[in-house]
């Protein structure tokens, strides 16, 4: 069985996360999303709309997805990796070369997908008048 991972905040869900989590369950059998806790997000100076729990339970709901954990910092990421036995992670193209990813190599394989053309959690916030 192939294991998938990713990383992400995933509020506003919306397209863009769907066919990112649809194509990262193409990569294998098992698709883990950690999702970012609010604690986490706060040390990123970045406010949701929904809470973990609630963001938990949408992406629960979501039929590619197969287990939903939490991320609480940065340095737990090699944990993640070896508790759930992830073969591959997966995030979007913006975080490529990124080295909170890069890290990951040795430990799993590390795959980029493109990000989805026009959508965004940025974009639909600015056109809602809120900004990024």
């Amino acid at each position: 069985m192939k294991r998938i991972l990713t990383y992400g905040t995933f509020d506003l869900l919306h397209w863009g996360h769907i066919r990112l989590l649809q194509r990262a369950r193409a990569l294998g059998d098992y698709l883990v999303v950690a999702v970012s806790t609010e604690e986490f997000n706060a040390g990123k100076g970045k406010q949701t709309y929904h809470d973990y729990e609630t963001r938990k339970m949408m992406l629960e709901a979501v039929r590619y997805v197969d287990l939903v954990i939490p991320e609480n910092d940065w340095e737990q990421k090699i944990g993640d990796v070896e508790r759930y036995a992830i073969d591959t992670v997966v995030m979007g193209g913006d975080w490529e070369g990124d080295p909170r990813f890069e890290v990951l190599r040795g430990h799993s394989e590390i795959v980029y997908l493109d990000r989805t053309e026009g959508v965004s959690t940025s974009k639909i916030k600015e056109d809602l008048g809120e900004g990024a």
